[in-house]
């Protein structure tokens, strides 16, 4: 064990957790109580060949004028189409300006996480996230994993754009966290439903960028069945040895990531991992694990990571795109032929879904793993 760690129990408290049929001791990740130590638990540490770069450079990545792709100026669109293509096909990120989305809206949301996380431990327990769930409070991933812990805390939900669920976010949290929190509930409610729309946007443009016409992708997320997760990372007394987020592609369709203006997002693109510069003004998007399938491999589901530092809390809105779960993940015929010859299994996403909240820790390996797993179930 690393002399920058240590196990005093006082730290954080054991509880009886269950993981995948077997028992064992779990800790739980308390902020509060940890930033006032000077060493962190030896589960936080990451091995040597993980542990971030101090100077790391910065990955340029073109920002996408969505105001102008839908503006129908043939010349916009096809620059535009040009640019999206080059950045999937290499590493999966860009950025979206002119997106839209009411900056007071995106405010109210960073400052409201600021409200949830900055309650006590007991408090936000009210939704504390069940083992094999992909919704509620979790203080990092400690009922799940017992090393390489990653140092934040989320609150998740799910948003799901079917008419019947049109409340469903604010139910949640009220159902969760009781009648003090219903404005809480509407900010969010608004705010995913903001996001499904710009997803499908972008969604638009994908599809315009691959030559499969702009209505495919659109029409297949329209009844989207997606995740909200706010990601609040504490300040770290040792952000040398720990990651807020380890490496890992996105098992989900799309994520568009709001950041505060603390930095961490961190990509690794020609071998080596390059910084993404916060931006206000925009959204980071990038390709997931699904639609790299829904793309035939095509468009690139690239490793990322998170990491924190010993100054200031970071804070960041992600919401995952993800379709409807009976819905059949299967890429458009156009995109299949000698050059890209079929890649992955038909799957559905309530699938993927279980295998990673059950049976895998999410990592660049995911689909890969997903696509061997899948066989051995159908038989």
């Amino acid at each position: 064990m690393s002399s920058d760690c240590c196990n005093n129990s006082s730290y954080y408290m054991p509880m009886s957790t269950t993981k995948i049929n077997e028992n064992r001791q779990s800790l739980v990740f308390d902020a509060a109580l940890l930033q006032f130590q000077t060493s962190i638990p030896s589960e936080f540490v990451w091995p040597d060949h993980e542990k971030p770069s101090p100077e790391l450079p910065e990955l340029v990545i073109p920002p996408i004028d969505l105001q102008g792709f839908l503006s129908g100026d043939h010349l916009v669109i096809a620059k535009t189409s040009h640019l999206v293509n080059e950045a999937c096909m290499k590493h999966g990120f860009f950025l979206v300006v002119n997106h839209g989305i009411d900056s007071k809206l995106i405010s109210k949301a960073h400052d409201y996480m600021d409200f949830f996380f900055g309650m006590q431990l007991s408090q936000k327990q009210k939704a504390q996230r069940k083992l094999g769930d992909h919704c509620g409070y979790a203080s990092s991933f400690t009922g799940r994993f017992s090393s390489k812990l990653p140092w934040k805390e989320t609150l998740s939900f799910r948003y799901c754009a079917e008419a019947k669920s049109s409340n469903i976010v604010e139910e949640y949290i009220l159902n969760k966290m009781g009648e003090d929190f219903r404005q809480f509930g509407e900010l969010y409610q608004e705010y995913c439903e903001a996001m499904s729309h710009l997803s499908l946007a972008i969604m638009e443009l994908l599809g315009t960028s691959l030559g499969v016409g702009g209505e495919y992708f659109r029409e297949f997320f329209e009844e989207n069945d997606s995740i909200m997760r706010l990601n609040y990372y504490p300040p770290c007394q040792k952000p040398d040895l720990a990651l807020g987020t380890g490496p890992h592609c996105d098992p989900t369709s799309l994520t568009i990531l709001h950041q505060d203006q603390v930095g961490g997002l961190q990509v690794f693109v020609d071998e080596q991992w390059q910084f993404i510069r916060p931006n206000p003004e925009a959204f980071v998007v990038n390709i997931g694990d699904t639609f790299m399938a829904l793309s035939n491999g095509i468009y690139k589901s690239c490793l990322h990571r998170a990491v924190v530092n010993n100054r200031k809390v970071r804070k960041s809105l992600a919401f995952f795109l993800c379709p409807k779960m009976d819905k059949i993940v299967t890429p458009p015929t156009t995109l299949i032929d000698a050059k890209h010859p079929r890649l992955y299994p038909d799957f559905t996403w309530h699938n993927l879904l279980e295998f990673t909240q059950k049976y895998y820790r999410a990592d660049m390996q995911t689909l890969k793993a997903f696509s061997d797993w899948l066989p051995k179930q159908i038989k």
